[in-house]
This record gives structure tokens, C-alpha cells and sequence, in this order.
């Protein structure tokens, strides 16, 4: 299959694909008299494995790590343990930040709690006070 019909069966941008290409996610694909690129099934499973993999957030390298292991089966999957590990962590310290974001936004939204004139906003006369506050740090 040509790379447009690899596209479409997967949903990924050529441009996509070729970037996978230069960055060795793929591998280099056969090319026919004319030079168009050749895909394999088997290339068709790979690409549908990275884009799995980057739909969990891991980055081109954490991909290429987890697309080594898994072509060799004969090997440990500690590593594969451990980057899963650092994923969750990773995760967990991002729903973390997120929460203080919500509470944040909720302390700041009780400021205002009925409508009136915007001189009087109990949230824009926060904001101004912590961007002051922020202002005389830097």
C-alpha cells in the first residue's frame, strides 16, 4: 500500500507519517520503480502502536523505548515497568496541579457571588491585587 491509503486506513496525517519516518519510528519503507513508498501490514501495526502509545501522552523517545521492547520478547519488561511508573507519577502530579487549579478558580469565583457594577467585582479586584503582588516579585 501507498502511504495516502496508509493514511486513510489509520486515520494519520501523511505528514504524520513521514515525521514518524525521519524521527525512526517506522521504519524506512520499500520503494517502487517510480520511488513511491511501500507499507507492509506490519507497518500498518506500527504506526497503529505509536499512535496508541501517543494517545497515552508518552513522548517519540518513551515510544521508541516501548516499540524496542516489544521487538524483543525474549527481554525484561522492567524498563517497560518502569516507564509506566513514571507515566502514572507524571499523571498523578499533573490531576495534583489541576485540583489546585480548581480550588483557585473556586475561591475565586466565591468573590463575586451577586452581579453588580464591574467597579465593584470582587473577582477583577483579586486579580488585580495577586497581579500586583506578582508584579512587585519580579
Amino acid at each position: 500500500m501507498q502511504i495516502g491509503e496508509l493514511a486513510r486506513s489509520t486515520g494519520v496525517k501523511i505528514e504524520t507519517i513521514r515525521y514518524y519516518e525521519r524521527e525512526q519510528l517506522l521504519p524506512v519503507p520499500q520503494r517502487t520503480d517510480g520511488n513511491y513508498r511501500l507499507y507492509s501490514p506490519r507497518d500498518v501495526e506500527q504506526l497503529r502502536f505509536i499512535c496508541y502509545c501517543r494517545s497515552l501522552d508518552m513522548s517519540l523517545e518513551e515510544v521508541r523505548l516501548l516499540i524496542e521492547a516489544r521487538d524483543a520478547p525474549a527481554g525484561s519488561c522492567l524498563t517497560v515497568n518502569a516507564l509506566l511508573d513514571e507515566k502514572i507519577a507524571e499523571v498523578d502530579a499533573r490531576v495534583n496541579e489541576l485540583h489546585k487549579l480548581q480550588d483557585q478558580l473556586r475561591q475565586l469565583r466565591g468573590l463575586c457571588q451577586q452581579p453588580d457594577e464591574v467597579k465593584t467585582c470582587g473577582i477583577l479586584m483579586e486579580l488585580n491585587r495577586s497581579a500586583e503582588i506578582d508584579k512587585a516579585q519580579i
